[in-house]
């Protein structure tokens, strides 16, 4: 005869019960709600500094162009950009380009976001030829 069922004890199963489970969920979910957008905003930081380096390689390909013509213009012409996208592979998340005209002695390259980078604070970014690095909407973004 089994001694806890005689004395009028009851065996607990093993396992959680719903109330655990909940707990558990509520949790998870809390922590989900405070973590995705930190990770968001620093994917949206890692894009932007591969658009700032693309701009600074932009800006030195200028440079060379400079330093063999004594101009930034291309035979009197306007320069075409060895490339066009940040990142260079893959989907786009910025779209790089001359600010307006570049002319015999200043050029200004821009990044203007694409996709979901469009939700970055910082909007496009730009360099000019005297090393000024500028935003659009956002402060602290160079």
């Amino acid at each position: 005869m089994n001694v806890n069922l005689h004395l009028g004890f009851r065996r607990r199963e093993a396992g959680f019960t719903l109330i655990e489970l909940m707990i558990v969920v509520a949790i998870i979910g809390i922590i989900a709600a405070i973590a995705y957008p930190s990770y968001v905003d620093n994917v949206r930081q890692t894009r932007r500094a591969v658009a700032q380096a693309d701009l600074m390689e932009l800006a030195q390909w200028m440079e060379r162009q400079y330093a063999a013509d004594f101009s930034y213009l291309e035979g009197g012409v306007q320069p075409v950009l060895p490339f066009s996208q940040s990142p260079r592979n893959g989907t786009a998340f910025y779209n790089l380009s001359l600010n307006g005209a570049a002319t015999a002695n200043a050029f200004s390259v821009q990044a203007v976001p694409a996709g979901d980078q469009t939700n970055d604070d910082c909007g496009t970014l730009r360099l000019a030829q005297t090393g000024a690095k500028t935003s659009t909407t956002g402060t602290n973004c160079w």
